[in-house]
C-alpha cells in the first residue's frame, strides 16, 4: 500500500489522519481501514476538494458490516477508476472498547 505522507493530527480528543494512496489502492485501504474499527469517517480528497464522505458505524461486525459497506465500496471503486492519487483523511474514534469488523466478511465485499 502506498502512504508517502501521512499526517496525524489530534483535535479535542479525536484523532486525523491524512494518507496519500495512488487510486488503484483506494479500495484496499478503505478496506482495511474499516478492518481496524476505529475510523468514525472516511473522506476520499482530490487537490483539496472532497470527492466523498462516508460515516462508519462503529460495532457492526460479520455479515451485518459486509452488507453495509457494500455500496460505499462500489462508490469507492467507481472513484478509484477516475483518479490517480487522493488524500483519504480519517477521523478516528478514541481508541477504547471498539469492536473490530471480521476480515473474512470485508474480504467478501466487491
Amino acid at each position: 500500500m502506498t502512504s508517502q505522507n501521512n499526517n496525524i493530527k489530534e483535535r479535542l480528543g479525536e484523532r486525523f489522519e491524512e494518507i496519500k494512496v495512488e487510486g488503484s489502492q483506494l479500495v484496499n485501504k478503505v478496506k482495511e481501514l474499516v478492518r481496524e474499527g476505529n475510523a468514525r469517517k472516511i473522506s476520499i480528497i482530490k487537490d483539496g476538494r472532497t470527492l466523498a464522505e462516508f460515516p462508519m458505524y462503529v460495532g457492526l461486525v460479520g455479515s451485518g458490516a459486509a452488507v453495509f459497506f457494500a455500496a460505499p465500496l462500489a462508490a469507492i471503486a467507481a472513484i478509484a477508476a477516475l483518479v490517480t492519487e487522493v488524500t483519504v483523511r480519517i477521523e478516528r474514534e478514541p481508541s477504547e472498547g471498539i469492536e473490530r469488523s471480521s476480515s473474512q466478511d470485508l474480504d467478501d465485499l466487491p
